[in-house]
């Protein structure tokens, strides 16, 4: 207890160093994973990824992200064993974002598109295994965090699929695609804003002290995806085509509609991963910060300050602008050639499914769904449209992160503890 109370301030101020260096990282990694078919598919530059990641990545963490984070503070490791040491839990927290947010950036640097929950959740259970004992592992929620592993690609690559052959019956395939497009367009850039409105209104806005009922919530985000979809049409509306020229112009004049709209699932993806993979950054700051402030107390719910969250914004979009080009160009370019159709398709579907999971609070990670996505949509070309080469590479990176995150979690551990133990 003495150690919180003489070192509180210098541990608050690593915490925040730390939660900022491994959220640096998340922009880096997963919101350049969450940008790359944009910039794939050539909808956006980088720097128009950049500015959308800033503003959406931002309001998501700020309006949706709270439910996560407490999910991630406490549902992984039971802290209960050490409560009457509790610098011991502030070690751990501390550690487990020194490990994630090197592997990180280790990562980043070599353009591997790896999981930041995995890293956090490795690292958590690093420090847990040599910091309180195994039993401090609640390994029900790593399993179930590790069935989403395998079912968010599933979930996502089959929404991809599903929206994709879609578009190719109602748009594609018919014989004015050109004008279909311009038709259906909307009505998609519609599910977009519908979905993401329902999901922060439902949990979103509590954290501003907003409440609406469940019906009150339909009828908004009815509006709000109108209004989105309205803003679409007003992009596409002008767009013209001649009907004289031949097959690849007609696909072509098809891709330049869905170019804009791409737009729009951007903003949707930035947004669902703010809302969710925060967490990953600041919820073992948020543990830190607690604890000191309470002098000590391992407390059960702590209200989860504004500056925190807005902390892992700012970590999220310089992360993305100084190093996240190099994860963009694996994940939007590498996997499958990707169209505004095929990247649009993508998005719609990782948005939904990253969005539905910070629904529940189980924290995904936007990587696989994502990647899980991107290859939905290749397979309505055929197995030969991916290369198979590139996601081996992406799934070694995967399983390899949990393993490092939590070495390097036991090390930092033992290091902090010698420091101020």
């Amino acid at each position: 207890m003495d150690v919180i109370t003489i070192y509180g301030v210098w541990f608050i101020g690593l915490a925040a160093l730390f939660g900022l260096y491994m959220t640096w990282g998340i922009g880096a990694n997963d919101v350049a994973n969450a940008m790359g078919t944009s910039v794939g598919s050539k909808a956006i530059t980088v720097k128009q990824a950049i500015l959308i990641a800033a503003i959406f990545e931002f309001g998501g963490v700020i309006l949706a992200g709270g439910h996560v984070t407490e999910t991630v503070r406490k549902g992984i490791i039971d802290p209960t064993p050490i409560l009457d040491n509790p610098e011991l839990l502030v070690f751990g927290m501390l550690a487990s974002l020194l490990a994630a947010g090197l592997w990180l950036m280790i990562a980043s640097a070599k353009g591997w598109p790896v999981s930041t929950t995995h890293s956090i959740i490795g690292a958590l259970v690093g420090f847990a295994l040599v910091g309180i004992g195994p039993d401090a592992v609640h390994w029900d929620k790593v399993w179930q965090i590790a069935a989403s592993w395998v079912i968010s690609p599933l979930v996502g690559g089959s929404i991809a699929f599903m929206i994709m052959i879609s578009i190719r019956r109602l748009i594609l395939d018919t014989k004015n695609p050109f004008e279909n497009a311009k038709k259906w367009g909307p009505i998609y850039v519609f599910m977009v804003g519908f979905l993401i409105a329902l999901v922060t209104l439902f949990k979103g806005l509590k954290h501003l002290d907003v409440e609406l009922t469940t019906g009150m919530s339909f009828v908004w985000s009815i509006v709000i995806g109108l209004l989105v979809a309205f803003l679409a049409w007003l992009f596409v509306r002008k767009k013209e085509h001649d009907p004289t020229t031949d097959e690849a112009s007609r696909f072509a004049g098809v891709e330049r509609v869905f170019a804009p709209m791409q737009v729009f699932t951007a903003c949707a993806m930035a947004f669902a991963h703010g809302s969710n993979d925060v967490a990953n950054g600041i919820g073992p700051l948020s543990a830190v910060v607690s604890i000191v402030q309470t002098g000590g107390e391992v407390a059960q719910e702590a209200k989860l300050p504004i500056w925190i969250l807005a902390l892992g914004g700012i970590g999220i979009v310089v992360g993305l602008s100084t190093m996240g080009y190099r994860v963009m160009k694996t994940i939007g370019k590498k996997i499958t050639e990707l169209t505004p159709t095929r990247g649009f398709s993508a998005e719609l579907a990782a948005a939904a499914t990253v969005v539905l999971a910070s629904r529940t609070g189980l924290p995904v990670s936007t990587t696989h769904i994502l990647v899980g996505a991107v290859l939905g949509v290749g397979l309505t070309r055929g197995i030969a449209a991916i290369d198979l080469r590139v996601i081996g590479k992406i799934v070694l990176s995967w399983v390899v992160t949990l393993p490092i995150g939590a070495l390097l979690s036991a090390f930092f551990y033992f290091t902090l503890k010698g420091i101020f133990g």
